[in-house]
């Protein structure tokens, strides 16, 4: 049985679309191409997708919606999205809506695929080419503020019992956070400890993946309570933390 992940690639360019499923195939990923958002939540209502590559700029429902809806039904799977445009504000509004890295076109294939591996090994938990602070953590549920989160499920649980979706990128985030309570971390530090420099993000990445958390955790924006920013310094995650 092929155990190899599973890529969806979403492009309503015939010629990309074949293009990347013949080179990610030949590099040992199975994937399925979809043409546009229709066919894309028709294979998604199955199991067994670890990864959609999705174009921003599509006829029809576009990435930027498609990403947008598959977060508000509880969707994790991690999203890179493709984008002809070189503007940052598309790029920053493509990972608020819940895409975990984005790759502007023209693009080499060999860097989505570095970007692909990148966001599995995040998402996954993969020890194996993982950044060294996260690789040697046991697994574990840490609780704050009444919240619970599951190291070993990736999940969130409110202090109302339920249990909230994170995507990739958020779960690394508060992962990082939890494990350094009360401590000043500027955003190189949690590039590091967050994501790597594997995905190579821009300057932004972080204050949007936290702007992302902080709704998560039903802490006000205007005066949040749980993610402190610390002028010139970073961030600070104020409650204690407590192994359960």
């Amino acid at each position: 049985m092929n155990t190899s992940p599973h890529i969806l690639v979403v492009d309503d360019d015939h010629e990309i679309r074949d293009l990347l499923a013949r080179f990610l195939a030949k590099h040992g990923l199975r994937v399925t191409a979809a043409r546009d958002g229709s066919e894309m939540m028709k294979v998604l209502e199955g199991p067994g997708i670890d990864l959609v590559v999705l174009d921003l700029m599509m006829p029809g429902e576009d990435g930027l919606s498609l990403t947008r809806r598959l977060r508000a039904q509880g969707s994790a799977v991690p999203i890179v999205m493709l984008t002809a445009m070189g503007e940052d504000t598309d790029r920053i509004v493509g990972l608020e809506v819940g895409a975990d890295d984005y790759l502007p076109k023209p693009f080499n294939p060999r860097e989505l695929l570095a970007r692909i591996k990148a966001v599995l090994r995040r998402f996954q938990g993969e020890a194996n080419g993982a950044p060294a602070v996260t690789a040697t953590r046991p697994p574990h549920r840490l609780g704050f503020d009444g919240w619970i989160l599951d190291i070993a499920t990736r999940d969130l649980t409110t202090p109302d019992g339920v249990v909230t979706t994170l995507s990739a990128g958020e779960f690394d985030l508060l992962r990082a956070f939890v494990e350094h309570p009360r401590r000043v971390l500027s955003r190189d530090q949690l590039l590091d400890l967050a994501r790597g420099r594997q995905a190579i993000p821009f300057d932004r990445s972080i204050d949007i993946q936290v702007s992302r958390l902080r709704r998560k955790l039903d802490d006000d924006p205007k005066e949040p309570q749980l993610i402190k920013t610390v002028r010139g310094g970073g961030y600070l995650f104020t409650p204690e933390v407590v192994k359960l």
